[in-house]
C-alpha cells in the first residue's frame, strides 16, 4: 500500500474514534476510568487537574482516587508532553492528552452562565476541542448531573459514567424467592429432618435451581416453610424463627436476614431495605448474640458532610464532630437494651462493652489500611459508598471476619451517586450466587403505622 495510502487508512481510523472528556467527578469515583473507554481517546480538561490538586491531601476515598490518578498520569507522561495525545495502553486502546480552556469562539460558556467556575472552564474545553475536532464526536463524561444539563444546552453531547452502573434495578437481587406448589412431603421432611437433598428435590421439580445461599418461601396445597439453600452441602435447610439478643424477627424477610447474620459459613452479608424495614438493629442484634466469638464488635458509617464541606467545620474535638453522624446507631444500641431492665445480665453487658470498646463506633475514615481480624463489622448507610470503598473495606477482612452491609439504595445522599452506581447495589450485582455472601431485601417496614405510611404515600 503506497505511502499515502496508509495516511489516508490511519486518519479514517483515527476520525472513526470518539473523544471523551473526563470530568473531575468521575475521577473521584474511579481513578482507573481512563483506561474503560476501550479505543476511543480521553481529554483531560487542565481545570480537572487544578481541581485534583486541591483533592490529593487527606484521608477519603476521593484523595486516594486523586492521588493515584495523578501518579498515573506521571508514570505514562515520561518525557513526554501531555499537549500531545499519548498511547494509553500500545495501541490497543485509545491515547489520552490535557486539554486547556479556550476563551472565546462563538460560544463561551463562562459568559452563557455569567460566571468563570471551574464547570464553566470545563465546557469551554470541550467546546474548544469540538472546533479543533470537527469530523470527531466530542463527548463530556460526568457524574454530575447539572453540568450534563448545561453541557447539553450548549450543543455539547454529555454522557454519565457508565462503568460499574446497574443497568436495571428491576432485576437486581433480592435473596429470596416465593414458590408456589411445592411438594408438600418435601416441606414434611424439611420440618422433620431439618433438611432436603437438592438432587431429590429436583427429581420432583426439574425447575428448583438455586443459587449459593438464597432462602425461599415455600407453599403446598397444605403446608409452608422458610427455607435456605446451602450450597456447600447442596441440601435446602428449614429456617426457624429465633429471638436474638432479645429482638425477635417479625416476617419472614427478618427471619431470613438473622439467619444469615448468625451463620459463621458466610462471612459477608448485605441487608437493603427502606428506612423502617431493621436493617441495623437486626445486624447489631445478631452481633451482641455472637459477642464471644469476636474480639470487637465494629459500627461504620460514611460521613456525609453537611453542606458539602467537611467534618473540621463543626465544633468540638473529634467525638464530638461524629456523634451526630453515629447517632442512628446509638439509637438501635439503647433500642436493643431496652428490651431489659437496667438491672438484667444483657442490658448491663451491652455497658460494658461500651466501656471496655468492645463496641466500637467509628467513621470509615480509621478503617482504612487497618487489618480486621476476629472483628463484627457492620457497616451502616452503604449506599452512601462507591464500589470502590466497599471493595477496599472488604479487602481489610483478616481471619474470621465478619462483615455486614445495610442500606437503602434508594436514599442516596452522596453526590455524583445514585441507585445504579452505589457501592451496595454493586456489591449485591457482583457478589450474587458466591458461597461466602448473602443479600435479603427487606421489604416490609417495621418501626411502626406512621413509618410505613411515610414510607408507601410520601
Amino acid at each position: 500500500m503506497p505511502q499515502t495510502a496508509k495516511t489516508t487508512a490511519r486518519r479514517s481510523t483515527a476520525s472513526k474514534r470518539k473523544i471523551f472528556v473526563l470530568d473531575t467527578s468521575v475521577i473521584l469515583y474511579d481513578h482507573n476510568s481512563i483506561q474503560n473507554f476501550q479505543e476511543h481517546d480521553v481529554a483531560i480538561p487542565i481545570t480537572v487537574l487544578e481541581e485534583l490538586d486541591e483533592f490529593k491531601k487527606g484521608n477519603d476515598t476521593k484523595n486516594y482516587e486523586a492521588r493515584e490518578f495523578i501518579r498515573y498520569l506521571d508514570r505514562k507522561a515520561k518525557d513526554k508532553s501531555l499537549t500531545e495525545w499519548i498511547s494509553l495502553n500500545g495501541g490497543r486502546k485509545g491515547n489520552f492528552k490535557v486539554i486547556m480552556n479556550a476563551i472565546g469562539g462563538e460560544v463561551d460558556a463562562t459568559r452563557v452562565y455569567m460566571g468563570n467556575k471551574m464547570d464553566h472552564q470545563i465546557l469551554n474545553a470541550c467546546l474548544n476541542l469540538m472546533r479543533e475536532e470537527p469530523n470527531r464526536p466530542v463527548i463530556l463524561v460526568t457524574k454530575d448531573i447539572n453540568l450534563r444539563l448545561k453541557a447539553k444546552a450548549l450543543g455539547v453531547e454529555a454522557q454519565d459514567y457508565e462503568t460499574g452502573k446497574i443497568k436495571d434495578l428491576d432485576t437486581l437481587y433480592t435473596g429470596k424467592a416465593e414458590i408456589d406448589n411445592f411438594p408438600p412431603d418435601i416441606i414434611d421432611t424439611l420440618y422433620q429432618q431439618g433438611s432436603a437433598e437438592l438432587e431429590k428435590i429436583q427429581k420432583r421439580r426439574k425447575t428448583f435451581k438455586p443459587e449459593a445461599n438464597q432462602f425461599f418461601i415455600l407453599r403446598s396445597s397444605r403446608n409452608t416453610a422458610l427455607a435456605f439453600y446451602n450450597s456447600q452441602t447442596t441440601h435446602l435447610e428449614h429456617v426457624a424463627k429465633h429471638t436474638v439478643y432479645g429482638i425477635k424477627p417479625r416476617n419472614a424477610e427478618q427471619t431470613f436476614a438473622l439467619h444469615a447474620l448468625l451463620n459463621p459459613a458466610i462471612p459477608l452479608v448485605a441487608i437493603s431495605g427502606v428506612a423502617g424495614t431493621g436493617k441495623t438493629l437486626l445486624a447489631l442484634a445478631a452481633a451482641l448474640e455472637q459477642r464471644r466469638d469476636y474480639k470487637q464488635i465494629y459500627l461504620a458509617r460514611p460521613i456525609v458532610p453537611l453542606s458539602n464541606k467537611d467534618i473540621g467545620y463543626l465544633p468540638g474535638d473529634m467525638k464530638a464532630k461524629i456523634n451526630p453522624y453515629m447517632q442512628p446507631l446509638w439509637d438501635n444500641l439503647k433500642f436493643i437494651k431496652n428490651q431489659w431492665d437496667e438491672k438484667d445480665k444483657e442490658a448491663k453487658t451491652i455497658d460494658e462493652m461500651v466501656e471496655n470498646e468492645k463496641i466500637l463506633i467509628t467513621p470509615l475514615a480509621y478503617i482504612r489500611g487497618r487489618s480486621l481480624s476476629n472483628i463484627f463489622f457492620i457497616v451502616d448507610e452503604a449506599q452512601n459508598l462507591t464500589p470502590h470503598e466497599v471493595k477496599t473495606i472488604i479487602t481489610r477482612a483478616g481471619d474470621h471476619t465478619k462483615i455486614v452491609f445495610t442500606g437503602d439504595i434508594y436514599q442516596i445522599d452522596t453526590p455524583y451517586l445514585d441507585e445504579q452506581s452505589n457501592g451496595l447495589s454493586y456489591m449485591i450485582h457482583k457478589l450474587r450466587g458466591q458461597k461466602l455472601f448473602s443479600h435479603i431485601a427487606l421489604e416490609k417496614g417495621e418501626r411502626s403505622e406512621l413509618a410505613n405510611l411515610a414510607n408507601e404515600l410520601l
